[in-house]
């Protein structure tokens, strides 16, 4: 027996495609200027898709194939001899060209037999769709998500114009497997890529090639990243390699993966996500195209689990603690790339966020802690150990040196020695031949997740240094309690201080074990957020923004600091 239509659902994302499609249509004639070739194939699909939808404003227009025609001549003027696109930083790119042939595929199975008004734009789609297939085939990659989007369009390539050298490549590729772990998290770990591209790219595979073992990796994706799901409505990144590591990203982009799968799979856990990702709204014009491609998209979620609290879950993987409570949600890190690699780069876990507490309205954003230390930038845990049920304790030992002479062996009369980064700088020294005096600096954080905030317990040991903790609360409260510095920062010694917006708050209360008084608000040499020299060398910088409140002294120190969350009408 069929499931039912959500007629709701369909009305809504016929809506979306509407809303970027009718404008477009409009103006059929009107040239694009201007846009990337992604753009350009993302609007044919949606112009095509909103043409075949009885519940589309355009359903069968005729302004509708004009734009699309208008827009496939832009698009095909973008396409080099070698049938790569042009466009972006990313030269001759045959996974940047994958994307917008992913899309062109999906336009022509949509307009393929649906008439004769659409046969110059099947044409024409195909036309394109042939000129990129070459280069595709044969084309590299540079980011591990780039493979599952080029297998993808080679397969929707395949299921169009089948050609058993496209799917030899796809196998090629695969048979590398998928860079999965044993968390559920992709290599990348990074919520952007994982909504993008990785879990529709599989999902596609999965379909065109009948591999169940595809399937079971997005819904295993998805299953971890329902733990990862903030209150606001949005995935943690802090624990990404990628670019989303320092901006908020929004549950939104998962809708029809966990649609999708909940409705295939029966899982209430994933109703309830796919219910919280159109929470806001539908305003994806691309879900259109997805609904007919995939008609299962359109039936009747099953009913949705509720959430159980408390919730806990330790990602061994990535180092990420998060509880969840009725009154808190609190995340705990310790996963940066940069103590293995000693370096900032594209690709690496970076962002130095430590702890982040949610209480309704009032959001403690990120909590980080500069050191003073030959400028290596602040604590990012080498090491995360759970000492119990809810508790983690997180180390980083940073070590410096100075060089003594070479030994005679190793001299040269012209004293041109090959140039050599030794962790913090490059110079023509020949580091590795010297022997070294090394400089130790140890910190450790030890955190206690309760169901209302957590306890902290900081000991910085070494030689004496500055230090500052830094809490960055997001916009709409005022730190009571603690003294304001200026622009946007406070000061707090040994508290308390309360964050409240509304009526949802966040108290936080310092206390020195041992160790000089902390620094007053006169401490401005103390009192500020240091990036590290690889950011600053460059004139950057990773600072957050929000309202800061800074405890800072000299060390060595042991801190204890208490974090409670009040909401004013906690989550049942």
């Amino acid at each position: 027996m069929p499931l039912p239509l959500d007629h709701e659902f369909v009305r809504a994302v016929a809506g979306a495609a509407d809303r970027l499609a009718v404008p477009l249509a409009d103006g059929p004639d009107e040239e694009p200027a201007g846009l990337h070739h992604r753009a350009l194939a993302r609007r044919v699909k949606t112009l095509v898709a909103a043409y075949r939808s009885p519940d589309s404003a355009l359903h069968g227009s005729g302004q509708a194939v004009a734009a699309a025609t208008t827009h496939l001549r832009a698009l095909r003027a973008t396409q080099t001899p070698t049938g790569l696109f042009a466009g972006g930083d990313n030269v001759q790119s045959p996974p940047d060209s994958a994307f917008t042939v992913n899309d062109v595929c999906d336009a022509h199975v949509l307009a393929a037999g649906a008439g004769p008004e659409l046969h110059d734009v099947t044409a024409a789609l195909a036309e394109i769709a042939g000129a990129a297939s070459g280069s595709l085939l044969t084309g590299g990659i540079h980011t591990p998500n780039h493979r599952w989007e080029l297998c993808a369009a080679l397969a929707r390539l395949h299921r169009s114009f089948p050609d058993d050298r496209l799917l030899d490549r796809v196998e090629e590729w695969l048979s590398e497997g998928v860079d999965i772990d044993a968390e559920g998290l992709y290599s990348e770990r990074s919520a952007n890529y994982a909504a993008h591209v990785s879990n529709p790219s599989l999902l596609l595979l999965a379909g065109v090639l009948g591999r169940a073992d595809l399937l079971d990796a997005v819904e295993r994706n998805l299953a971890t990243t329902l733990d990862l799901i903030r209150p606001d409505g949005t995935v943690e990144t802090v624990l990404s390699r990628r670019q989303d590591q320092n901006h908020p990203f929004p549950l939104a982009p998962y809708l029809p993966h966990y649609r999708l799968l909940a409705i295939r799979t029966g899982r209430g856990d994933f109703s309830r996500a796919a219910l919280l990702a159109a929470a806001g709204g539908i305003d994806d014009p691309d879900l259109l195209a997805e609904s007919i491609l995939t008609p299962d998209l359109c039936h009747v979620l099953p009913a949705p689990a509720a959430e159980t609290l408390p919730r806990d879950r330790y990602l061994t993987t990535a180092r990420l603690a998060a509880r969840a409570s009725a009154t808190a949600h609190t995340v705990v890190y310790g996963g940066s790339d940069v103590p293995e690699h000693r370096r900032i780069r594209s690709g690496l876990a970076c962002n130095p966020t430590f702890l982040r507490l949610f209480a309704g309205d009032a959001v403690l954003d990120a909590v980080r802690l500069s050191r003073g230390f030959f400028d290596l930038g602040p604590f990012r845990a080498a090491a995360v150990h759970q000492d119990a049920d809810h508790r983690y304790r997180l180390t980083e030992t940073l070590t410096a040196a100075y060089y003594q002479p070479l030994p005679p062996d190793r001299r040269r009369d012209d004293g041109a020695y090959h140039m050599a980064d030794e962790g913090r700088f490059s110079a023509a020294m020949a580091f590795p031949d010297r022997p070294r005096d090394e400089v130790s600096h140890t910190t450790r954080v030890e955190v206690d997740l309760r169901e209302d905030g957590a306890d902290l317990r900081i000991d910085i040991s070494g030689p004496r240094v500055p230090w500052a903790l830094e809490l960055t609360f997001r916009p709409g409260g005022v730190p009571e309690g603690a003294v304001p510095i200026g622009e946007g920062r406070w000061c707090l010694t040994t508290g308390p201080m309360t964050y409240r917006v509304g009526d949802d708050e966040i108290r936080i209360e310092a206390e020195v074990e041992a160790g000089e008084p902390l620094a007053g608000p006169d401490g401005s040499d103390v009192l500020r957020y240091d990036p590290g020299q690889d950011y600053t060398v460059v004139g950057g910088t990773d600072a957050t923004t929000g309202n800061r409140v800074y405890i800072g002294g000299h060390g060595p120190h042991t801190l204890t600091v208490a974090l409670r969350a009040r909401r004013s009408a906690p989550v049942v």
